[in-house]
């Protein structure tokens, strides 16, 4: 929580931290935390990788029709965050873009735990996520190899299952597509010489 005498954070305040930094303004409060690791990384780099060929481009019958960024910042109210993965439907996407960052809240998010953003992203985060009616958040532990799905349902985030391991699953809101959850985690990655 913050301190009340404390001046709130602002968009400036963010040019003002190291650049191996990645820097939010949450409820007022500055958060820094560092850049993602090899793990957490993959991740991303996965989960782009299997929903944005059929959701954005529509490759291989996928029905297409969303935007899919990777670490943007996105303005929800005063609220400046950096999701992990943010996707929104194409006619949601704002046109003629002027700033760093978006305006208009995503139709899904992802966020990947680490030991410095867990906390936020479960509690801080996500409520803001709800205020802003983002309609469906994924929160993936990489360590645990799990994603745990919800969906808003009037203004509160309804758990809709927890996904783990290395099975075949179909995700909302991307059911169309299989993922398999084990060529999302850095464990399964192996080098020439094994």
């Amino acid at each position: 929580m913050s301190d009340p005498a404390k001046k709130p954070a602002t968009y400036e305040d963010l040019y003002n931290i190291p650049e191996n930094m990645i820097g939010e303004i949450i409820n007022g409060e500055l958060i820094v935390s560092p850049r993602p690791g090899p793990k957490h990384m993959r991740t991303a780099s996965a989960l782009s990788m299997k929903i944005g060929p059929p959701f954005d481009f529509g490759e291989g019958g996928g029905p297409g029709g969303w935007i899919f960024l990777i670490e943007t910042e996105v303005r929800l109210g005063e609220n400046i965050v950096v999701p992990d993965l943010a996707g929104w439907k194409k006619e949601r996407f704002p046109a003629g873009l002027q700033d760093n960052w978006i305006p208009v809240a995503p139709d899904w998010v992802c966020e990947i735990l680490s030991p410095s953003t867990a906390l936020y992203d479960r509690t801080e985060k996500k409520a803001v996520y709800a205020e802003h009616r983002v309609g469906h958040l994924w929160l993936v532990d990489v360590n645990n190899m799990t994603i745990e799905v919800y969906r808003l349902e009037s203004g509160d985030w309804c758990p809709v299952k927890v996904f783990g391991g290395r099975v075949a699953v179909r995700l909302e809101p991307f059911q169309v597509v299989e993922i398999e959850l084990g060529d999302l985690w850095l464990e399964n990655v192996r080098s020439p010489s094994s």
